[in-house]
Formats: C-alpha cells, structure tokens, sequence
C-alpha cells in the first residue's frame, strides 16, 4: 500500500464507492464515520462492515448534531416521500443538515493530519443528488483552499492537501457501475433517509428513489430489502 488516506464512510453506496476508490489509487485507508445522530442509524452497521471489507482502519466519532436540528434526519422534521425527479430538483430540500460536509471534513482533515496525511476522499456527487450546496465542486475547491490555511502541514508545505472526489461528476448509474467493479458489496449498504422499524429501506424517500433509478440505469439489481420497491 501507498500513502494513508482519511475516507469519509457513511455507510451508503456512494460512500463505500469511495472507499473502493481510495484502495484502488493505492492509499492505506483510513474509514471516518460519524454518528451524528441521524435517524437513519443503520448506515453505521454498514460503515463498518464495508471498511472491515476493504481492509480499512475505522474510526468512529461521535457529534451530535441533534441539539442544533434544521433538518429532518435530525430533528422531527417529516422525510419527504414519493417525490417525482421535478420535486426533487427544486430547491434545497429539508433532508440537508447544516453545515454537514463542512463539520465532517473539519473532521477528517484533523484525523489526516494527526496521521500525517494530506489525502481525504468523500462520496459527494453533483449530479444524481438532492440539491446539497455542499455537495458541489465549487464547495469541494474552497475548503481545499481553506485546509492549506488553516493546518500545520498546510502552512509548512510538507504534505500536499488533497480532498479526492471520485464521484463528483457521475451519474447514479455510472457510480454503481463503478462500486461493481471494484468489488462494492451493495448488500452491505444502506441508503434509506426513513428506513422502517425492522430496518427495511422505505422506497419512498428521495434517497431511495435516487438510489431504485440508479441501479436500473446501470442495469445491476440492488440487493437492498425495501418495505416498497417500484
């Protein structure tokens, strides 16, 4: 293996995508997940079966993000459901919590650092997504740009910051192409914003449905137990 690299792991498709990536360009991964208190808690299971997958190192953190509230995986806000793509496409939708990428790679930018590396990799998409402003290549380039300023390594110029996004430009399809082939075990993700007590994904919210579209558009079946599937 090569250099280390902090990887964003959820527990979701995109997020394990990005983990395969980071193996693939040879990086010793080191897999971040996050409790933030979210209410779609089965994606921690599957984070760290993922990074017990791919031979990751896993750190779990704690940060709840409940008391500040604003979205409705945090706070008892209701998860939109059987959303057409139109719905989805206007506007921020109340699934986005605030400030969560930025909190997530504060985060992860300090692990990199206390490990001496300067590579970070996060499953964010500007395509097949909710509409998140901190999902977007602009966002990705500027906290770049702020990680150079506001770290040691950064400052001293000894270690190159890199934040790696290998999905920013791919469709769902094109994602779940790419996790197949490096080896992605789908069944052990999970996407579902309001899954159901017995831990089935709902195929109603607007994670699912994007989730439904893309596997068959990239004609691969998706493994996933769903309390509704279209």
């Amino acid at each position: 293996m090569g250099k280390k690299a902090v990887v964003l792991l959820s527990g979701g498709a995109d997020s394990a995508t990005a983990l395969a990536c980071a193996k693939r360009d040879g990086f010793e991964p080191y897999a971040l997940t996050i409790d933030y208190g979210q209410r779609h808690r089965a994606e921690l299971a599957m984070a760290q079966k993922q990074a017990a997958r791919f031979g990751a190192k896993r750190l779990l953190l704690n940060a709840d993000l409940r008391p500040i509230g604003g979205s409705a995986l945090t706070a008892d806000i209701d998860v939109p459901s059987g959303r057409s793509a139109g719905e989805m496409a206007d506007g921020i939708p109340v699934t986005y919590v605030p400030a969560r990428n930025t909190i997530f790679l504060s985060l992860a930018l300090g692990w990199a650092e206390s490990l001496g590396a300067g590579d970070i990799y996060i499953g964010v998409n500007a395509l097949d997504y909710s509409g998140y402003p901190d999902c977007r290549p602009e966002y990705i380039e500027a906290f770049e740009a702020m990680a150079r300023l506001a770290t040691k390594m950064g400052v001293e110029g000894k270690t190159a910051i890199k934040i790696h996004t290998p999905l920013i430009g791919l469709t769902k399809a094109e994602i779940f192409r790419l996790g197949h082939s490096l080896g992605v075990d789908f069944s052990l993700t999970h996407s579902c914003y309001s899954p159901a007590p017995d831990g089935k994904a709902c195929g109603r919210c607007d994670s699912c449905l994007i989730r439904l579209k893309g596997f068959k558009e990239a004609g691969i079946d998706d493994p996933l137990d769903y309390a509704v599937r279209k």
